[in-house]
């Protein structure tokens, strides 16, 4: 998942987390949604769900002034967009403390702070994000650490494409052009006893892969299915951990060992596209139940390659997003819907074992038929016409071929219908490189 970045608390969040379990678990507050409630009522929700985190994509000043008061534990944001700023002068990054740290803390109990969200991902289109990411966290950390404030870390949040390879699990190495970041990162992070953040998605390798990976071993289901690893006979029985301890072996690989993660985003989404198989309430349900139970466990169980360690987890997310670009999975990781409701039964402190029954999941298997990209008939007709022509533009005649004056599909003559015929063969011959149906 993308878009989005954190401060971090280690000494204190484990003091916190072996008092209470709860505590190990938060959830991503994110608002791409035109129908959102608003941030009072979903502090409240957050707050009613028995959260022990949450993490903001922002230091929306609202909102965290109604946190204060709360016994919330606040992971804020620094937009990708500051991160060279901050890293160009020490004086920007201590206005930027002081104006979304002091202003709140210490009646907000801000314990995190994610500078930029899986800024690795983006470096193709801002390279120079990347190479300032480091030297942004230190700066910050100055800032902290000259008005004497250490129960709030810094960190940042990184996907999985930061690995070359991870499978399996002791295979785990990051990719060559990561290493100039991520050894000063790793130094950073082991100085200051901060988290390795990783945003985990066990959905998306098994989705893209549904033939060989076990859907019941990805969603924790598994039972006696389990897999051992050829190389360092640890044997895993669900795919996170595999996932988390591909990490683990590439940073000892680079003499980083001890390092701990934290889960900055996990989930399952509840609604896909035809050709998103997986993505469903069932699946939702049954991943976050679980992961939950894992996260609380007493004694925590850590994973194979680092047994018994506390690994903090914040689930993605709160709403599900009608705003967010991207496949339809994208705007269905929401824990509660617009209205407040539930999208299906959760409960946080993993305490609870009946749940209302859920509905059968009927997508986990890839659609074989045919998938068209149709125009929805609530679309802006004012708009399609330019997007049809910046599109053909791109199909080097496939449109005038086709739905040209007298062509096979230039009836019946409307622009809903030329549209869809022209977005479905854009996204025909562009979705291998990462098209998605949405335009």
């Amino acid at each position: 998942m993308a878009f989005l970045p954190i401060i971090f608390i280690l000494s204190s969040l484990l003091k916190f987390s072996n008092a209470q379990r709860v505590d190990r678990i938060g959830i991503n507050y994110g608002k791409q949604g035109s129908n959102l409630p608003t941030p009072y009522q979903s502090i409240d929700t957050i707050a009613n769900m028995k959260a022990g985190m949450v993490r903001l994509y922002d230091t929306d000043s609202e909102t965290l002034r109604l946190v204060a008061g709360t016994s919330l534990h606040v992971v804020i944001t620094v937009s990708n967009d500051d991160i060279v700023d901050l890293a160009r002068k020490e004086s920007l990054a201590s206005k930027w403390v002081h104006d979304n740290i002091f202003a709140y803390y210490p009646r907000t109990m801000i314990r995190y702070i994610m500078v930029g969200n899986e800024v690795y991902s983006n470096r193709v289109v801002v390279p120079d994000q990347w190479d300032n990411l480091v030297l942004a966290m230190t700066h910050i950390m100055k800032v902290l650490k000259s008005h004497e404030i250490h129960n709030i870390k810094v960190g940042t949040p990184l996907g999985m494409d930061i690995l070359s390879a991870t499978f399996p699990p002791s295979n785990g190495t990051f990719k060559v052009d990561t290493l100039t970041t991520m050894v000063p990162l790793l130094q950073l992070l082991h100085r200051s006893n901060s988290y390795f953040c990783l945003n985990v998605y066990p959905y998306f390798p098994w989705s893209k892969d549904t033939t060989h990976m076990n859907l019941n071993f990805t969603l924790f289901e598994g039972g006696n299915l389990t897999y051992k690893d050829p190389y360092s006979g640890l044997v895993y029985n669900n795919v996170l951990d595999q996932m988390l301890d591909s990490v683990y072996s590439a940073m000892s690989k680079i003499g980083f060992p001890n390092v701990p993660i934290a889960i900055s985003e996990t989930g399952w989404p509840s609604k896909g596209d035809l050709d998103q198989p997986g993505a469903n309430v069932y699946n939702a349900a049954t991943y976050n139940r679980n992961l939950i139970k894992k996260i609380v466990a007493e004694p925590p169980l850590g994973t194979p390659a680092r047994p018994g360690t506390i690994i903090p987890a914040f689930l993605f997310s709160l709403y599900d997003e009608n705003l967010k670009d991207g496949p339809e999975t994208e705007r269905h990781w929401g824990l509660v819907k617009p209205n407040g409701t539930p999208v299906y039964q959760i409960d946080l402190t993993g305490t609870q074992t009946e749940f209302d029954p859920l509905p059968n999941a009927t997508n986990n298997m890839p659609y074989k038929g045919e998938v068209w990209c149709v125009v929805q008939r609530s679309a802006n007709m004012t708009e399609l016409g330019s997007m049809v022509t910046n599109l053909c533009s791109r199909l080097n005649g496939t449109c005038e071929a086709a739905i040209g004056p007298g062509n096979d599909c230039y009836q019946p003559v409307s622009i809903l219908w030329h549209a869809s015929y022209t977005f479905s063969a854009y996204w025909a011959q562009f979705r291998r490189h990462g098209t998605y149906c949405q335009f």
